[in-house]
């Protein structure tokens, strides 16, 4: 069957590839066709084909099936324990980098190392690096994850079933097919069930189609067509796990219990699925870079050092060193520390982060797909306006609607909620002075339509009935236009139903209100008084925009991100909210048109198309993944059942605390507040903090390579190494250190006007044009200090080592504030304080340190003044030439960070 094949290929979108499992196809089949059959059998062939009657099962038959089909849950998502947190923020590619020259470190500088010269100082600043990044990557989303936790509503819930002929309280988790339930207002759906037998039923299915408003059920066999398009949430006698009772009650059998529900079959497939988001790709992509970089330098200087001085086991270890000095060391706490820094200030603004790196995604998100349901509305259905039958406003009726709506006992549906809550109807509650109830006659699905009796001071008693436009008009002799009270001829009947139709095609809900005045009061009334009516009015109900809405779109907009709408509710009402928000629809696809398109034309009509109306979870996975298949960095906002494979595929899965379950533990990140103005700050938020870690990426990696650039050349003309491996080290380390405290920087406002993605070629290109700009003055120190101070033979290496140690720190350190902007440091651009005073502090520290009784311990000498002298004017040619190319290089690329 067709629902079958939606659901293989959901798993596909899932899990990246067909499936090919005959016990799940078997399983789905199974599952689909129950439904099916289910709902075309009368009530008592279905309770005969279960084993069951209408007096429910035995309770030794419950406990049977319950051995038989296991207990009625659902596969949910765990944290995993504190211990698998832990091993699981070690794979990190570059931990890996960083934990594969500490092992290599290890190895060359102890275990080989000539005896009394074993050294450990690499293995533990590397390894202090590591832990120090693991430690903060832990911590912070193993509080994200008990945070998300407490959130799930633990609360045991109950069902009423029959059982033996006898009312039990089962814990739901005991159901199982063919136990007899018992459902009324205010009650979830605990399984897929058939309704045997309904009063009034009206079931909110919002978590599975994105409708507010509820859905009328009944128990009748299913007598409509199964199109090939047929849906499961089509069916008017099914109850699927996880909707909600809305007003009525109803008798109804059990068909499926957990896993093998509809609800169950796609959580199972759900758990344990993440496919790899932007992230994750762009953090690849930046260490396989970073490998290609060692793997060509390394064994060039490994090379060129041992023939140079044929001390091969000298250069294998210069050759490390290098490796090391390549290695942006403080990467990965560079970057947990940046987001965990964002995590806290989104934390501060009601949001809370699951997994570090989606704070990042959602900066490079360029592409937001929203529901529409109670995220651009109010996810609550408001009396808008009240009608005269000639279109016009009018308000002449208020007090009838208000006695309908008051008087009426039982659950309240949404209409007669938003009826209430109406500042003008409430104006009429005086009326309850004038009018004394005297009998109502309740709605059903039939008639589509209830009335309230009242008697006036008069002593006249009133019937006043509200209902759907057909039902009404059938049961109406005369309206009430203007005052004045016409006959209800053909003609007018006609206007009515345009008008109506009109409403509805603006995406209203739309109800007529009518009465019947009696002369002599009646014992009881019933449906057949409902006749003779007068239509006071007609009544339009909608999911109103959130104020908010329309300035959050174009405040997304605004910052390069596109918005597509995918929702379940139908054209009409998903046009309205559109046009109330200001939300130009460029193209609106039908879900089930997705159907007929095959992947190459899904992924052209999602550039076209901003809205999808009547999607089902399987379409809007589909429609998600088309984007991501253009290149797109997408996220999804969603709270439902049907939004949970949808948020799992793409690269920032965004829910809200009061979501289902399913759809919490497929996010990352979890609103407190839905509302599209957080996200707006939030993608403000993860590009800031993308910035800060592009600036040490592009730092550090051009500086290194500048670095070693200059070591693979002096190797070839100087006789000794023109740095030792501890001096490479302790300068990276003081570099690295000096730029701890970019999380706290300020980022330029162009930067963070557009998505941010990763780009391995642009830090490449940029390496390759900035880098080599510190070696020009490396090569000057060099021939400073070989030519002006005599640094020139072995014995002279010391002063060599220093005088280039110190111009190589402070240059690094430096050219920090160059690259942080695209703007004149200093000038048009100043760092934040925590930047000035730690890049200060460490350029302190290379002057210093020759003249600290350290110096001696790491091969150090104590330089003359005139070095400084030199110092400073090389230092001021080299941050105005890196300027100088700065100012090129955005003019001819149109770009810097």
């Amino acid at each position: 069957m067709n629902l079958v094949k939606k659901w293989s290929r959901l798993l596909a979108s899932l899990t990246g590839r067909e499936v090919h499992s005959q016990e799940v196809r078997t399983a789905l089949a199974r599952a689909s066709q129950r439904l099916v059959n289910c709902a075309l059998t009368s009530p008592a062939g279905l309770l005969q084909s279960l084993d069951s009657t209408e007096q429910g099962l035995s309770q030794q038959q419950a406990e049977q099936l319950l051995d038989k089909y296991g207990k009625n849950e659902i596969a949910h998502e765990k944290a995993p324990p504190w211990y698998r947190q832990l091993i699981q923020a070690f794979f990190n590619p570059f931990v890996g980098i960083l934990m594969l020259l500490a092992a290599a470190s290890f190895v060359t500088e102890y275990i080989f190392a000539p005896a009394g010269e074993e050294d450990l100082t690499a293995l533990v600043i590397i390894s202090a690096l590591v832990l120090i990044s693991v430690g903060l990557t832990f911590i912070q989303e193993y509080q994200a994850n008990q945070a998300a936790e407490k959130l799930k509503a633990m609360v045991t819930s109950t069902s009423e079933v029959k059982r033996a002929g006898a009312k039990h309280k089962v814990d739901t988790s005991q159901l199982v097919p063919g136990d007899v339930l018992l459902l009324s207002a205010g009650d979830i759906v605990p399984a897929d069930v058939r309704f045997i037998d309904t009063n009034n039923l009206s079931v909110n299915e919002a978590a599975l189609t994105g409708e507010s408003l509820p859905v009328e059920k009944h128990a009748q066999p299913f007598t409509g067509t199964l199109t090939e398009k047929a849906n499961a949430l089509d069916l008017p006698n099914i109850g699927l796990m996880g909707t909600n009772v809305v007003s009525g009650s109803a008798t109804a059998v059990v068909l499926a219990t957990g896993a093998n529900t509809y609800f169950g079959a796609m959580s199972r497939e759900l758990v344990g699925h993440h496919p790899p988001t932007s992230f994750d790709k762009g953090i690849g992509s930046v260490s396989k870079l970073l490998i290609r970089f060692m793997a060509v330098m390394v064994p060039i200087i490994f090379l060129i050092s041992g023939l140079a001085r044929g001390d091969w086991f000298g250069a294998l270890l210069f050759g490390l060193a290098v490796a090391v000095g390549l290695t942006p060391e403080m990467l990965p706490t560079i970057v947990t520390a940046n987001l965990a820094k964002g995590t806290l200030e989104m934390a501060k603004g009601k949001t809370i982060i699951k997994r570090l790196s989606a704070i990042q995604n959602l900066g490079a998100m360029d592409v937001l797909c929203t529901d529409k349901t109670g995220t651009l509305t109010d996810d609550a259905v408001s009396l808008e306006h009240c009608l005269g039958l000639d279109g016009r406003p009018d308000d002449s009726f208020l007090t009838e609607l208000y006695l309908n709506s008051q008087y009426q006992t039982g659950y309240r549906n949404p209409l007669d909620e938003a009826i209430l809550a109406n500042d003008a109807v409430l104006d009429r509650r005086q009326a309850e002075q004038q009018f004394v109830k005297v009998d109502e006659v309740p709605f059903e699905t039939a008639r589509r339509k209830m009335s309230v009796v009242v008697r006036s001071d008069e002593g006249k008693e009133i019937l006043i009935c509200k209902g759907a436009i057909t039902e009404m008009l059938d049961s109406a002799e005369s309206v009430r236009i203007d005052g004045r009270v016409i006959y209800l001829d053909k003609k007018v009947r006609q206007e009515i139903e345009e008008l109506a139709k009109e409403r509805i095609n603006d995406g209203f809900r739309v109800l007529l209100l009518g009465k019947r005045e009696f002369s002599a009061s009646k014992e009881q009334y019933g449906p057949e008084h409902e006749t003779g009516l007068t239509l006071l009015g007609m009544l339009g109900f909608w999911d109103p925009p959130k104020d908010t809405a329309g300035p959050a779109m174009a405040a997304i907009h605004n910052s390069g991100v596109r918005v597509v709408v995918i929702t379940g509710d139908n054209e009409v009402a998903t046009r309205r909210i559109c046009r109330e928000i200001g939300f130009e629809i460029t193209g609106l696809v039908h879900g089930q048109d997705t159907e007929e398109m095959s992947d190459q034309q899904l992924t052209a009509a999602v550039e076209d198309a901003n809205v999808f109306v009547r999607t089902a979870p399987l379409q809007k996975s589909r429609i998600l993944n088309a984007l991501k298949a253009n290149g797109h960095i997408v996220g999804f906002l969603g709270d439902g059942i049907n939004d949970a494979p949808a948020l799992r595929d793409s690269d920032v899965g965004i829910s809200v605390d009061n979501a289902v379950d399913i759809a919490k533990e497929s996010a990352e990140i979890i609103l407190l507040e839905k509302s599209l103005m957080i996200l707006d700050e939030g993608i403000t938020r993860g590009r800031m903090v993308f910035g800060n870690i592009m600036k040490y990426i592009k730092m550090t990696v051009s500086s290194n390579f500048g670095n070693v650039f200059s070591v693979l050349v002096a190797s070839i003309f100087i006789p000794f190494p023109p740095m030792l491996p501890l001096h490479l080290l302790i300068q990276n380390l003081l570099y690295d250190i000096s730029q701890l405290s970019l999380p706290w920087d300020t980022v330029n406002e162009e930067y963070i006007t557009r998505p941010q993605k990763w780009n391995p070629a642009n830090i490449t290109r940029f390496t390759l044009y900035v880098g080599p700009v510190s070696s020009i003055f490396d090569f000057t120190t060099f021939a400073l200090l070989w030519f002006v101070f005599g640094a020139n033979t072995a014995a002279d290496q010391s002063f060599f080592h220093t005088g280039w140690f110190v111009l190589g720190l402070l240059s690094q350190t430096l050219v920090v504030h160059i690259i942080r902007t695209r703007k004149i440091p200093f000038i048009q651009s100043t760092a934040a304080k925590p930047v000035l005073i730690m890049t200060g502090l460490v350029m302190i520290i290379g002057l210093v340190l020759p003249f600290t009784p350290l110096a001696e311990a790491i091969g150090f000498v104590t330089l003359p003044l005139p070095y400084f002298f030199w110092l400073f004017a090389t230092l001021l040619a080299y941050f105005g030439l890196m300027q100088l190319v700065k100012t090129w290089y955005v003019k001819r690329f149109n770009q810097w960070l």
